[in-house]
C-alpha cells in the first residue's frame, strides 16, 4: 500500500494536499508491520522476563498492566517523541521511524503537514505521558501507594488526547467535509481505528480500577477514623 502513488506524487488524501520534500517509503507495508509487530512483542518479553525475575509472586493483571506501560512509554516517549522531534521532515525521512509513521499516515495524512494539534497532542503525549508511564510501572512493580493515583492520571491523560483525536478528524470529516484517510478499509480500520482503540479501550478499564480502589481505600480510612459512611457510597 506504501508505493501507492497518485497523481498529486504522493499516496495522502485529500488527493490534492501538497506535501513538500515527499519520498516514497522503501519498505513495503508487511515488512513496516512485522517490524512493528515484532517490536511490540520484544518489549512484552522482555519486560515479562524483568517482572517476573523481580517479583515472580505477582498478580496477573498487575503483570499485564506492567506491560502495558512499559509499551506505552516506549511507544509515546520513543515513536511519538521521534515525531514531536522532526514534524518538519517527516514526508521526506527515509530511516525506521520514519517510514512507519509515512505508513501510518496512510490514515491520517495531518502527520505529514505540520498540523497543528497532532503535533501539539504528540508532543505532550511524549513529554508526559512517555516518562511517566515508566514510572508508573515502576510503582506497580513495587507496590508503591500512589500508583493508583498516577494511575488515573496517566490514563485519563491517554484517554483524552484519543479523543480529542478522534473528535477532531470526526468534526473535520462531517463538518467541514475533509477526509485525511485514503479510501481502503484496511488502512482505515486497520491504521486509524484499531490501532488508536487501545487507548480508548484500556485507560477506561485502568481508570475505572483506579477509581474503585481509591473508593474502597477512603472507605476503609473512614471507617477506621470512625466517620460514618453512607450505604449509597458503600455500594460497588
Amino acid at each position: 500500500m506504501s508505493s501507492i502513488v497518485d497523481a498529486a506524487g504522493h499516496p495522502y488524501y485529500p488527493i490534492d494536499l501538497e506535501i513538500a520534500g515527499y519520498l516514497a517509503n522503501e519498505w513495503d507495508t508487511f515488512t513496516l508491520v512485522s517490524i512493528f509487530a515484532t517490536g511490540c512483542t520484544a518489549i512484552f518479553l522482555v519486560t515479562y522476563l524483568l517482572v517476573m525475575k523481580v517479583q515472580p509472586k505477582i498478580s496477573s493483571s498487575d503483570l499485564w498492566t506492567i506491560m502495558w506501560f512499559v509499551l506505552c512509554g516506549c511507544i509515546h516517549l520513543l515513536f511519538e517523541g521521534y515525531f514531536a522531534y522532526n514534524f518538519r521532515r517527516m514526508p521526506s525521512m527515509q530511516d525506521l521511524f520514519g517510514q512507519l509513521w509515512k505508513e501510518y499516515s496512510l490514515s491520517d495524512s495531518r502527520y505529514q503537514t505540520q498540523d497543528a494539534f497532532v503535533l501539539c497532542m504528540e508532543t505532550i503525549t511524549a513529554v508526559c505521558w512517555g516518562p511517566l508511564s515508566f514510572v508508573l510501572a515502576g510503582m506497580i512493580m513495587i507496590q508503591h501507594p500512589l500508583r493508583y493515583p498516577l494511575q488515573a492520571i496517566v490514563s485519563l491523560g491517554q484517554l483524552y488526547g484519543d479523543v480529542l483525536y478522534y473528535a477532531t478528524c470526526m468534526f473535520d470529516h462531517y463538518i467541514l467535509d475533509l477526509s485525511y484517510s485514503r479510501p481502503e478499509a484496511s488502512i482505515f480500520w486497520g491504521y486509524f481505528v484499531f490501532c488508536n482503540a487501545f487507548w480508548i479501550v484500556i485507560p477506561l478499564v485502568l481508570l475505572y480500577n483506579s477509581l474503585s480502589v481509591s473508593k474502597k481505600a477512603f472507605i476503609a480510612l473512614s471507617a477506621a477514623e470512625g466517620k460514618g459512611i453512607s450505604k449509597t457510597a458503600k455500594k460497588e
